[in-house]
């Protein structure tokens, strides 16, 4: 007979700086129906703002809570030791929305413990904030999250400008916005170009949202011509007449630039070298390329000239 599978236990991780609504989102989820089927849980709280856990709710589930007051506590003994104390079915971990979750992610858990899902709130009426200050720090919350959940937004927020920043570092996260009640908000994508235009130009400041939105949402540009500034990118892994146009983008900081661009076939490359900027007028189709591993934006140049290059080389989502 073949040996039984251990059934494996699911951590979520929970993060988002201090009064970002961790906790409110933990106590929606302790509430619901499906969350309360008889599973033994432990909570781990490693941050405590001015909303506390429904003790009441905590009390009829028979959870388990642990507090941590330093980030130097959770090592992967201590998640031993918590493994064999209260023989969790799951785990829910509010970190501490100063550490970074990389570090946790690293640690050596018990073997049926495993990462399920991760999750990052944002108190969006700061969030301009933190982004200035501490980008680097919500790109490492932002990396590692299936969801995304901005709370307390109102309609003349920059929302979409939002969304296209998480989705510049995170593609797979499911991002939802929420207005001050907790009703999930309807946001739809605003572009400050046209799409109806026979040619579409991609002004320079524009380029990382035409980027993210071409990834996004095919059916807006298949078929579509788009006109842009790039920079050229040759590599001997393309095989007659492709290359990539694209632009450095900022993700992070400084020091973590990424070229984003998409594949074009063009009988002009054989004029091209690496680093040559021009301006690309080209066909947008959808097909199946390695370089994407999977279906993405392939471009077919109409017209290539070269240009000079841009005041400001680098992009912005």
């Amino acid at each position: 007979m073949p040996k039984q599978t251990e059934p494996r236990v699911p951590v979520y991780l929970i993060t988002g700086f201090l009064e970002s609504g961790k906790t409110s989102f933990l106590n929606f989820t302790l509430s619901q129906e499906y969350f309360n089927t008889g599973e033994r849980t432990l909570i781990i709280l490693c941050e405590e703002g001015e909303v506390e856990l429904d003790a009441e709710r905590i009390r009829k589930m028979k959870a388990d809570v642990v507090k941590v007051e330093s980030e130097s506590e959770l090592t992967g003994e201590f998640m031993m030791v918590m493994d064999a104390k209260y023989s969790p079915d799951r785990v829910l971990i509010e970190y501490n929305g100063m550490w970074n979750p990389q570090n946790i992610q690293n640690l050596h858990t018990p073997d049926d413990w495993i990462l399920y899902q991760g999750i990052t709130t944002i108190d969006t009426s700061t969030f301009n904030v933190y982004l200035n200050n501490m980008k680097p720090l919500i790109v490492s919350m932002v990396s590692f999250s299936d969801l995304v959940i901005f709370n307390r937004c109102t309609e003349d927020m920059p929302l979409s400008s939002y969304r296209r920043s998480i989705r510049a570092t995170n593609p797979a996260a499911q991002i939802i916005f929420e207005n001050v009640n907790g009703e999930v908000m309807n946001v739809p994508d605003e572009l400050p170009y046209d799409l109806n235009a026979p040619i579409i130009d991609i002004e320079d400041m524009d380029y990382g949202i035409f980027f993210i939105d071409a990834q996004d949402h095919p059916e807006k540009y298949k078929g579509k011509v788009v006109r842009f500034v790039g920079m050229a990118y040759l590599s001997k892994e393309f095989k007659g007449d492709t290359f990539v146009p694209g632009r450095h983008a900022m993700t992070c900081c400084a020091d973590d630039l990424t070229f984003c661009g998409y594949v074009c076939h063009s009988k002009f490359v054989h004029n091209l070298k690496s680093g040559d900027w021009v301006r690309v007028t080209a066909e947008v189709r959808y097909e199946k390329m390695k370089q994407y591993r999977g279906v993405g934006p392939v471009l077919y140049a109409q017209n290539i000239e070269f240009c000079e290059k841009p005041e400001k080389e680098v992009v912005y989502f």
